[in-house]
């Protein structure tokens, strides 16, 4: 009895050192839907640039037209909007059910560990669109969130790094594929966190 005694006692200790070290209140049904929203969101681009003709030829000529650069990033930050709502709400709920607070010491560094490289992915991509770089937007946009994931990675589940680094690979292969980039960034954003979700959920939400 004493030994169970000692055990739970341990047990009760590495839990409040986790607690206090790592977010994890982390939804993984948020990654599902975040993922069916890019998928949403990839279809629609597709539309946009490429129509019915069914070529995945990188198009120029169509992406020069201001007209379709606005409509893609409206979509875009339509995705982006919604991926983050549904996070939150996701989060806040899974926070409470383990009577946790969802803005606590850990989620703040959690947040600002994974903003310095979004904000600087966001920023050069800007650039990239001023100069017309066109097609390494999909690349960064993998590669820059990859680092993200990994940097978060250190106050969360360590399943998020190993996505953060998938995405990077990704990334490394649309730039290598710059006429496909809407293919790995479908994969990436998209079918990556239906996934990691799925696995996410399963392992640690249930």
């Amino acid at each position: 009895m004493q030994e169970k005694d000692i055990y739970n006692e341990l047990s009760s200790i590495r839990n409040l050192m986790e607690r206090s070290t790592r977010f994890i209140s982390l939804s993984g049904l948020s990654g599902v839907m975040a993922g069916i929203y890019a998928l949403i969101g990839a279809y629609i681009g597709y539309q946009l640039v490429y129509g019915d003709s069914g070529d995945l030829d990188y198009r120029l000529h169509m992406l020069n037209e201001t007209q379709i650069l606005w409509q893609l990033f409206f979509v875009a930050a339509a995705v982006l909007f919604f991926s983050l709502l549904t996070c939150i709400w996701l989060t806040v709920r899974q926070a409470r059910k383990k009577g946790e607070h969802f803005w606590n010491p850990v989620s703040k560094r959690l947040f600002f560990s994974m903003l310095i490289p979004l904000l600087t992915g966001g920023l050069f991509m800007l650039i990239l669109l001023y100069q017309g770089q066109y097609g390494i937007i999909a690349p960064a946009s993998l590669i820059f969130y990859g680092l993200s994931l990994i940097s978060g990675s250190q106050y969360t589940f360590t399943d998020v790094k190993w996505l953060g680094c998938c995405e990077i690979i990704l990334g490394l292969l649309a730039a290598m594929f710059p006429g496909y980039g809407i293919i790995f960034w479908t994969i990436g954003f998209g079918l990556l966190h239906i996934l990691y979700g799925s696995i996410m959920h399963f392992k640690y939400n249930q």
